[in-house]
């Protein structure tokens, strides 16, 4: 009798919990595209975010913690995840390695449908 009603219970609250995330979807979206990014490149740990280009300047804001700004950040390449990476981040995902003009640089990950995107925001470096 007792499982019964601790099974009960675990379907109310299953099922207010994901009524609740539905309503907070409905709300409105939530601008940026989200992403995880490492600072600085190659090194430190994926951190969970939402990159968002307002007012023409792109900039990284993390789930917690300060926005950090990309001024004159260029992309400056695309790569799948290696396998050490891919068990951190989404190994579906791609890597958008961005460097700023004193040879320091972010990496991004984002899903793949959301590369085009990440591109139109922070500029690539032009071809030589």
């Amino acid at each position: 009798m007792i499982e019964i009603v601790v099974v009960g219970l675990g379907a109310v609250g299953a099922g207010w919990l994901l009524r609740h995330w539905h309503r907070q979807r409905l709300a409105g979206a939530v601008p940026g595209i989200p992403c995880m990014a490492r600072v600085p490149a190659g090194e430190g740990r994926w951190r969970a975010g939402r990159l968002s280009a307002e007012d023409g300047a792109a900039r990284w804001v993390p789930e917690r913690g300060e926005a950090v700004e990309l001024p004159g950040a260029r992309a400056t390449g695309v790569r799948v995840p290696s396998v050490k990476e891919g068990i951190s981040i989404n190994p579906g995902s791609r890597i958008v390695t961005c460097t700023y003009g004193d040879g320091s640089g972010i990496e991004i990950a984002v899903m793949p449908l959301d590369v085009r995107e990440l591109l139109a925001s922070v500029p690539q470096v032009d071809a030589p």
